[in-house]
């Protein structure tokens, strides 16, 4: 399958069932008695992380995604059935981000859940409205509209160890060497057009899971040849494992293009844990081979591990593997402990910010906002006197009518709350 890690997709949770306006017929009880049901919730939209999934192609096809409406109430005060939620099955690494990019969920884990879009809650009935003074309602309440997005899916690839070089440097060949990965191999640039992933048996109680990059080249960050595209795959991994090509003209030289590509994308890369390992030297004398990684060591951070090998003989690769999985496991506890909690800092939440409102005056209009009385108005049937009359008494509850008064709102002017609106 081709390999997709970004994609746009269209995401739309369920609307609520409409409440039911409904009377049984009994003696001597007004209209016969109010028995409207209650409309059903509609489907929320969850994205499942899968580790059967390694790639977004399908959404190249499935641009909307789209869950099931609530079933309106009906008489007798029968709820309608809750709208059945999607779940959409997603790799283990995507990040889920709005058009504007906020971020939505960020999938980590094999199983993980995320409810990406909520369904709109149901109406409620004419049932739900009696009280002493209202004895015969003679509305009900719209359903919600369910939450609706555009986003953008990434795939971010979650590796323990990320190959990175310039183009054949021979991370492939490290790859299909060292694992049960079968990239493609040629004697040509650009042979790893799409990230390969490979599970490493370091020994019997370590498996590592490798990640080969498409080889990046000066400009890569900018987004010049493959890297680019690419680089996001290794912002997740543990530890970097540098390839260098031997028969390179300047060694160093390709050491710098890389690790200055990598800092240009994100400066956090340049401080991940790096081993350099310097490919190909199974035809070099072992002179030319010390010489090449004297020069290395002059230019590499202090303390960098460095590695003579040979991905295509085999030789020189057990000491780098070990090397590998000790500054993976150093990596991965650094990590642990920095996510550690933290003294906790004061956060609003949805809850404590619900209740607060604007009223904004336009020309002639007044446009009234606020998270719980827009819910109120999208719920409500503009087109029914007594429906329209609750909302005024809940906005009357809480000042809303008060605050208009003070900013001298006159008879027949047109109030907006939500997507509807009503004259003064």
């Amino acid at each position: 399958m081709h390999f997709i890690d970004t994609v746009a997709v269209t995401v739309a949770a369920g609307d609520g069932g409409n409440g039911r306006v409904s009377f049984r017929h009994e003696k001597f009880v007004a209209k016969g008695g109010p028995d409207g049901g209650d409309g059903g919730r509609g489907g929320n939209v969850i994205f499942v992380a899968s580790r059967n999934q390694n790639t977004l192609a399908r959404f190249r096809f499935q641009k909307e995604l789209r869950a099931a409406a609530g079933v309106p109430g009906d008489k007798k005060r029968m709820h309608g059935k809750n709208g059945d939620d999607l779940l959409v099955d997603v790799p283990v690494g995507t990040v889920v981000t709005t058009d504007d990019g906020r971020q939505l969920a960020d999938l980590t884990n094999d199983g993980q859940r995320a409810i990406i879009a909520h369904g709109g809650r149901g109406g409620f009935g004419n049932a739900h409205f009696v009280n002493s003074t209202r004895q015969a309602p003679k509305f009900a309440e719209k359903g919600e509209p369910g939450e609706a997005y555009e986003l953008k899916l990434e795939l971010k690839m979650i590796a323990d160890v990320g190959l990175v070089g310039l183009p054949n440097a021979g991370k492939s060949t490290l790859l299909a060497r060292i694992s049960n990965a079968r990239p493609e191999i040629a004697d040509y640039p650009f042979t790893t057009l799409t990230p390969n992933l490979g599970m490493v048996d370091i020994d019997q109680d370590t498996s590592l899971l490798f990640a080969d990059i498409p080889g990046l080249i000066e400009g890569a960050s900018e987004g010049k040849g493959l890297g680019h595209e690419f680089l996001r795959h290794i912002e997740r991994t543990a530890v970097l494992l540098h390839m260098i090509d031997a028969y390179q003209d300047d060694v160093v030289a390709a050491y710098h293009t890389v690790t200055g590509e990598l800092r240009k994308y994100d400066k956090r890369l340049a401080e991940r844990p790096v081993i350099v390992a310097l490919n190909k030297t199974e035809g070099l004398d072992e002179e030319i081979v010390d010489d090449l990684l004297a020069r290395l060591h002059q230019a590499v951070p202090h303390g960098t591990p460095l590695y003579a090998v040979s991905a295509q003989a085999g030789t020189g690769l057990r000491e780098l593997l070990f090397a590998v999985k000790e500054a993976v496991a150093e990596a991965r506890q650094a990590a642990a402990a920095e996510a550690l909690p933290r003294e906790a800092v004061p956060v609003h939440s949805l809850a404590e910010t619900a209740d607060a409102w604007t009223v904004e005056r336009h020309d002639d209009a007044f446009v009234v906002r606020g998270t719980k009385l827009e819910h109120f108005a999208a719920r409500t049937d503009f087109g029914n006197e007594e429906a329209l009359r609750r909302l005024r008494d809940i906005l009357q509850r809480h000042g809303v009518l008060h605050e208009l008064q003070r900013q001298g709102i006159l008879p027949g002017q047109r109030v907006h709350i939500g997507r509807g609106s009503f004259v003064y």
